[in-house]
């Protein structure tokens, strides 16, 4: 009996212990989401991929995708120096634009600083350039009161203690390679130094509002979360900025308080993302084209309307969408950014309102065809983003008895809610329905939103 006793409480220790080894830190689910609650009410925020790569002008991933060897990749370095680079204008497009948060790559894969870093020679402040570039770039975007996130590449192509692994440009085909490339050189200087970093960029700028860890990648020839020494720096960041937000790309899903939020990139989620079955808070990343850093002769571009159906349908499925520009290498938005971010804008001045605040309608509404439905929970409104504009009559199933007043969006006037119109056959409404009556044009915005302020 005593060893059955025994092995019990053995047991029920190892599991009492390894549930704690899964918590970063003691914060509640009430704690998390009131942390969280700005972000979750501002939806809209800009990407900013910049480095040397930018002055090659073909992808941040051009020393990998085409091999390149550190002393042919210097003449980056060396030739760095953006005389155009006015923080300012970032910050007046930014805003300008909607976005209300921006999280910039203060060092890529590539190694390279734009912070005046005491760990390494390979930074912003020892090429022509000479200044903290990101000193600039925070004191601009807090003066334009966005909030600051900063990226932080937990891969590194250029630190000599970095070991060789799959997505590194000096990859190797087989084992043997591997073990022959990394004879002298050892991560865990590597990971003494990406705390030093991180450390740096998280006690010398203030508060930070967001930090953006990029990225693990286990498996063969992989790195994850031993790798990076994951778990210690984690609880680093907690302790250095307590009200930080961090993605999920340390590895460390199962573990509470090792990420706030997951990232989608590059595509649309059909739905709101799920973990152990609950909705968890999500940001999805997109370009304009198909590069993150500047890419002169890429030509992918989406459209205004492609850009405005990413945002308000992340809104619509209860995420934000992190919208990224590769400035140049002489420190400007790329030209078709900031046209883009233009036409972004004059969406945003008039209609704003059914993004900020808002997420998923309630289940009991039921998205009309050809539409998105965003819904704000405090104000009680529903917002019908129109993809494709309707012809006078426009149906709402099941609405009837929950409308107080309808109205288009971008300049509040009236819309009436009237008994189908047309001639020799009558149209009947369904129990329950709502039937509007549009206007035969279009109103002048990319997508018309009808904003219905319900019972």
């Amino acid at each position: 009996m005593k060893t059955l006793l025994g092995i019990f409480v053995t047991s029920l220790f190892f599991i009492t212990a390894t549930a704690q080894d899964k918590k970063i830190w003691d914060e509640t689910k009430e704690e998390k989401t009131e942390r969280l609650a700005w972000w979750t009410h501002d939806r809209f925020g800009m990407f900013i991929h910049w480095g040397s790569y930018s002055l090659a002008g073909r992808h941040e991933w051009v020393k990998k995708n085409e091999r390149i060897d550190d002393d042919t990749y210097q003449k980056y370095f060396e030739n760095f120096n953006p005389d155009l680079y006015n923080p300012k204008e970032w910050a007046r497009m930014a805003k300008a634009a909607g976005m209300k948060y921006a999280v910039i790559t203060t060092k890529h894969h590539e190694g390279f600083t734009l912070f005046d870093s005491e760990y390494t020679e390979y930074k912003v402040t020892n090429t022509p350039y000479g200044k903290d570039a990101l000193k600039e770039w925070v004191e601009a975007f807090r003066a334009e009161g966005l909030k600051i996130g900063f990226y932080y590449s937990i891969i590194d192509w250029h630190h000599p203690d970095y070991t060789v692994d799959r997505v590194h440009p000096q990859s190797a085909k087989n084992q043997k390679g591997y073990d022959e490339l990394n004879k002298n050189r050892d991560l865990s200087v590597y990971r003494k130094y990406l705390k030093n970093q991180v450390t740096e960029i998280l006690t010398n700028y203030g508060k930070v509002d967001i930090l953006w860890l990029d990225y693990s990648f286990p498996g063969q020839f992989g790195k994850g979360r031993d790798d990076w020494g994951a778990v210690e720096l984690i609880k680093l960041v907690r302790e250095l900025q307590p009200e930080i937000i961090v993605n999920d790309r340390l590895d460390l899903k199962e573990y509470w308080g090792g990420w706030d939020f997951t990232t989608p990139e590059q595509f649309k989620v059909d739905e709101w993302p799920t973990y152990n079955g609950e909705k968890i808070p999500w940001e999805t990343c997109q370009t304009f084209s198909g590069s993150w850093g500047y890419y002169r002769d890429e030509m992918t571009w989406k459209d205004n309307k492609q850009l405005l159906v990413l945002l308000i349908e992340s809104v619509s499925k209860g995420g934000n969408i992190l919208l990224n520009v590769g400035p140049t290498g002489r420190g400007t938005i790329d030209y078709r950014a900031e046209e883009a971010l233009g036409q972004i804008g004059d969406w945003m001045k008039f209609n704003s309102r059914s993004i900020y605040g808002c997420t998923q309608a309630p289940e009991s509404f039921e998205v009309p065809d050809n539409a998105l439905l965003t819904y704000n929970p405090d104000s009680k409104r529903l917002y019908i983003h129109l993809l494709d504009y309707p012809l006078q009559n426009y149906t709402l199933k099941g609405m009837k008895g929950k409308i107080k007043y309808v109205q288009f969006l971008h300049d509040a006037s009236e819309i009436k809610m009237a008994a189908p119109k047309g001639h020799w056959i009558k149209q009947e409404l369904a129990e329950g329905d709502v039937n509007l009556i549009l206007p035969v044009n279009k109103p002048p915005v990319e997508i018309p939103v009808i904003e219905i302020i319900l019972n």
